[in-house]
């Protein structure tokens, strides 16, 4: 059991990619999102599915021996833990002074390459966010970085977070703080099932460059 490898996949797989749960003293099973409660603890793919599955197939029971409680909505419990780490994690960002507000100013963060990663509210507009996403793919084009973009949370989550009202579009620049944002970002996207429109688009400009270069 301290090996980390997927119950469900009996995989093994880096901290990063998997959840770790324990068993508490009503017997009812616990995440343990950092890694950190004392006991003896099993691991689980990061993503909602696998964990859906370990709960539906009583993999719990199975992997700490014992007859285990498994919460009704494991894998919702797990995705609201995922996002409270998140925001409150936007939440330094915007102390430290990382955070563009607004769709011009994402623009300019991610024409400039200034921007680590967007974000934009599940309200937005397409014409809102299409116009950041040409900006990002004029960015690659010209050799800058490949910034992602991530829908993972509502208007009102991200203005509480950020502390402002009616926030669609948000960038979060690069520098340390950007970056301790970025891991529980992707740790919750990842969780969701990743953003695979957003990956498409990017290897998309990447095989554009590459015809371009085979034409020259």
């Amino acid at each position: 059991m301290n090996d980390r490898t997927c119950i469900v996949t009996r995989r093994q797989a880096e901290p990063d990619e998997l959840i770790r749960f324990v068993v508490g003293p009503d017997s009812a099973v616990v995440p343990d999102l950092k890694r950190n409660l004392p006991g003896r603890g099993c691991w689980v793919s990061a993503d909602r599915l696998h964990i859906d599955k370990a709960a539906a197939k009583n993999l719990f029971a199975r992997a700490f021996k014992a007859q285990v409680v498994v919460p009704p909505d494991l894998g919702g419990m797990v995705d609201g833990l995922l996002v409270k780490s998140a925001l409150g994690m936007l939440g330094l960002a915007r102390k430290a002074g990382v955070i563009a507000l607004g769709a011009t100013k994402v623009e300019s963060a991610v024409r400039g390459g200034l921007a680590l990663f967007v974000l934009h509210a599940t309200e937005a507009s397409d014409d809102g966010v299409r116009k950041i996403s040409q900006a990002r793919r004029a960015t690659v084009h010209i050799g800058g970085p490949s910034i992602l973009a991530y829908k993972l949370f509502s208007e009102a989550e991200l203005s509480l977070a950020l502390g402002g009202t009616n926030v669609i579009h948000a960038a979060v620049l690069a520098g340390d703080a950007g970056k301790a944002v970025e891991k529980r970002i992707v740790a919750l996207d990842r969780y969701r099932g990743g953003t695979p429109d957003d990956l498409a688009m990017l290897a998309a400009v990447a095989d554009e460059d590459e015809t371009a270069e085979d034409m020259e």
